[in-house]
């Protein structure tokens, strides 16, 4: 399922986000290479999660669409019955 392989992705971000937060905390500021490294991985990381943000949001707002037409088809089809909804 997509959801699922999404939120797999997700979660390998924020490990991966996490290591590299404990490394930030060993780097000493004379170590220039390694600070410029750490500061691209962060930033690459962080435009994974970004990525992973939107497309949950994406999901999130299609899941409210259906729901949204399933209550409109249920609405129509008691209304097409006879029965009142209230």
């Amino acid at each position: 399922m997509r959801g699922d392989k999404a939120s797999a992705a997700g979660e390998v971000l924020l490990r991966r986000l996490q290591r590299l937060v404990a490394r930030a905390g060993s780097v000493r500021d004379s170590d220039h290479k390694q600070l410029v490294a750490l500061l691209d991985d962060i930033e690459t990381t962080r435009r994974g999660l970004m990525k992973e943000c939107a497309e949950v949001e994406g999901q999130m707002r299609q899941a409210t669409v259906r729901t949204t037409a399933i209550g409109a088809y249920l609405r129509n089809s008691q209304i097409q019955r006879g029965k009142r909804h209230n």
